[in-house]
């Protein structure tokens, strides 16, 4: 709307949505009517019912206008701006229908915006600061086209609904919108609803709106979480379902359980509804027991019957494993069921016997026997790896269903008893669980026996020298063998026995590369890696020792690289190897915070290249993953803790007063020096860096100084750049910590500085 407020003329003019809008004298000076379910009420009655409700609770004016009173920072605003020359005039002259309505916003605990007459002059409460971003300290009683001026073209049309009584409530609505954080991508849930005058005339908006970007992006990232283990499962070589609750029924089946079972309607169906045809087969039984007892279950070459296939077809044998799947309490809740089709290895092998009863047949079949008996020992290892696989699939599923679950259920329950301080934090725990449910993909594809290692610290040299002959005498006297050892070579903490068969198993493929002889060059190397040359190894920035096998053997394609850490991939003829080698270093490198590296060139060689962490400490000491955990135990002093947000300090607070501190708390800078300016024993200022009022964190560690030189200061800021503390000086007994900060980190370096 480009039209001027008129105190004293009615006039017509056209709004920016193209309506006929009549603007009087009763815009700015009668009461209006607001919308209500069933109806209008005028703002008269409003008005009276809202003194009523203030004087009932006790509410404070403690604003120089009475009708501004209870708006917090946000009265402020209006306070401190010069409206002299504003269209509405000085606050004591605006129409009383403003006043209320603006009182009703500033009063109010939710999030809510009033935009006042035909121009939408912008006003809001305390509660929707932190929405506005970079606009806060102009925003009050400036238009709305110039708020929000990068979100007109989809405000526009709501706008206009609203204005012509069309009410709407949006949901995880998308903008574009420039935030503290710059243009950024965000989501809101809000309302739009018009306030009516008592000629019935449009005065205003009423917007509820509250900022959903967290929870739309918490959502995203569990749903692609979900569907990364689901194409897990999808990749998996052998046939896989989910079975729920006692009656077995289906959640997800892979492609290669409905090839064996053929198609039906899974989804939601119980085994017994699905298959009928296995009744008097076992499988009920045996799903039950494993339901009831929680043990799990596997066969080999387990005899089923289908009906659904072709009648030769009908008859298939399976190796079998259930494994239960457990709730967060520990019960069962479901079976993870998973194994392979070995139809056609059990009927090779019944049809060798058959064969044995003929000499000749025997002979015609010499080939199919050795090819089924080779099937036969490659599927009973598969089969055992299976049984790996599941367990530990099953044991990532329970950790990550007890995490995202578990804080589910403490958020529903924390809600319906009207408890909201501690679901952050149980949003965080969600969100942690998706994260890590990110690498589950990288833990099913990278095998592993899951040893339990010895972990000393080892000189790789020495290591290489013990095995030298032991090598030479195993690659024979075709391949010339060097080792290069690398002068000063650091420790490493590592299981010797275990990297001895690592290396042991890489010369050895590297025999294997040159079937008429070659070079194997086995070589140490201590390397530092940047973030970025890490990162390209998929390892952390740091210190490594590098132990590489080179051959000059025929190398590997980019196609074979891709997959030589595959479970049973192998490019040696049958019965020469198992596929199982590499793999198994892989998971060894992972295990001991190390990494496994391929270098190969066709024609010219390869280079197999185990990175493991430099190890400084003690020869008898290995490292610890864990964090040292905060000393326990009463501590004395006094704390005064100031920070502009309420839940930071509340969190900072409650956790000095359990570490056994007495706790004194500020808001702002100078409510805080009022307090170090009393007489009151205090022993740390924990203060933010950015307060508002006037006075930011260092200006009052300096004024708290002055009055107490000895007074010992921790910044804790959100913002990075060192000018906040003094360009980065900091004066003895002062310290900083970035947020966020971890409890523990908190808490420790509070101990040390009191």
């Amino acid at each position: 709307m480009r039209f001027a407020c008129a105190a004293s003329r009615a006039s017509v003019r056209q709004d920016r949505f193209g309506n006929d809008e009549r603007l009087s004298a009763s815009t700015k000076h009668s009461p209006l009517v607001l919308p209500v379910s069933s109806g209008c009420v005028p703002i008269a009655i409003l008005d009276n019912l809202l003194l009523h409700k203030v004087l009932k609770s006790g509410m404070r004016h403690d604003a120089p206008i009475p009708f501004l009173s209870g708006g917090g920072r946000a009265t402020e605003l209006i306070l401190s701006r010069d409206w002299s020359n504003h269209p509405l005039g000085q606050p004591e002259e605006w129409p009383e229908g403003l006043k209320v309505s603006l009182s009703l916003v500033l009063n109010s605990p939710e999030s809510m915006i009033l935009c006042w007459g035909p121009q939408l002059h912008f006003f809001f409460n305390e509660t929707y600061i932190p929405l506005l971003g970079p606009r806060v300290e102009w925003a009050m009683g400036a238009l709305f086209d110039e708020v929000w001026s990068d979100a007109l073209e989809q405000a526009h049309p709501i706008i206009a609904d609203a204005m012509s009584g069309k009410s709407q409530r949006f949901n995880d609505l998308y903008w574009k919108l420039a935030t503290d954080r710059g243009m950024a991508d965000t989501w809101w849930t809000f309302s739009y609803s018009r306030i009516l005058g008592a000629d019935g005339e449009v005065a205003g908006l009423f917007i509820f709106t509250n900022e959903t970007t967290a929870k739309v992006l918490a959502d995203k990232a569990l749903r692609e979480s979900t569907e990364r283990q689901r194409q897990t499962l999808q990749q998996m070589p052998g046939f896989v379902s989910i079975l729920s609750g006692p009656e077995h029924r289906f959640e997800y089946v892979n492609d290669a359980y409905v090839e064996i079972s053929g198609a039906r309607d899974f989804l939601g169906r119980t085994v017994r509804e699905v298959f009928p045809e296995l009744h008097n087969q076992g499988f009920y039984e045996l799903l039950d027991k494993v339901y009831a007892t929680g043990e799990s279950y596997s066969a080999q070459a387990m005899p089923i019957h289908l009906d659904n296939r072709a009648a030769d077809q009908a008859d298939r044998y399976i190796d079998l494993r259930y494994e239960p799947v457990r709730d967060p309490g520990g019960a069962v809740s479901g079976i993870f069921v998973g194994g392979y089709d070995v139809t056609e290895q059990v009927r090779a092998q019944r049809a060798l016997a058959e064969a044995n009863q003929n000499l000749a047949q025997r002979v015609n079949t010499t080939v199919r026997e050795l090819m089924a008996t080779e099937d036969a020992l490659r599927q009973a290892q598969k089969m055992e790896a299976v049984g790996q696989l599941t367990g530990g699939l099953a044991h990532d599923f329970n950790n990550l269903l007890a995490a995202i679950t578990g804080s589910l259920e403490l958020m529903q329950r924390q809600i319906a008893q009207g408890r909201t301080t501690e679901i952050g934090r149980y949003v965080t725990v969600a969100q942690g669980a998706a994260r890590r449910a990110a690498a589950l993909t990288h833990r099913l594809l990278a095998f592993s026996r899951r040893q339990t290692l010895d972990p000393k610290a080892v000189d790789v040299n020495q290591l290489v020298a013990g095995m030298e002959e032991l090598i030479r005498r195993t690659v024979g006297p075709a391949v010339h063998m060097e080792t290069v050892a690398a002068a000063d070579l650091w420790a490493t903490l590592v299981d010797a026995s275990q990297l001895e068969s690592a290396l042991l198993n890489l010369c050895i493929n590297a025999r294997d590369a040159m079937p008429h002889g070659g070079r194997i060059t086995v070589e140490t190397e201590n390397v530092w890696m940047d973030d970025r040359a890490a990162r390209a190894q998929g390892l952390g920035a740091g210190h490594y020792v590098t132990l590489s096998v080179t051959d000059t053997g025929a190398g590997m394609t980019p196609e074979v690289q891709a997959k030589a850490f595959d479970p049973f991939f192998t490019t040696k003829p049958m019965g020469q190897g198992t596929g199982l080698g590499l793999s198994m270093i892989y998971g060894f490198a992972q295990q001991s915070g190390g990494q496994v590296r391929i270098r190969s060139e066709v024609g010219v060689g390869t280079t197999m290249c185990i990175y493991l962490p430099r190890h400084t400490g003690a020869k008898d000491d290995g490292p610890s993953s864990e964090k040292q955990p905060v000393p326990l135990g009463p501590q004395n002093g006094t704390v005064l803790v100031v920070d502009d947000e309420s839940a930071v300090r509340m969190l900072m607070g409650e956790v000095l007063q359990q570490q056994g501190y007495t706790v004194l708390e500020a808001s702002d800078g100078s409510t805080g020096l009022r307090t170090l300016l009393s007489d009151a024993a205090i022993d740390l200022l924990v203060t933010d860096v950015g307060l508002p009022g006037g006075m930011n964190g260092r200006q009052l560690a300096d004024a708290a100084r002055t009055a107490r030189p000895q007074l010992k200061v921790l910044f804790v800021t959100g913002y990075a750049e060192n000018a906040l503390v003094g360009n980065g000086h900091l004066e003895p007994g002062m310290a900083v910590m970035t947020k966020p900060f971890s409890i523990d980190d908190f808490s420790m370096r509070v101990r040390e500085m009191i």
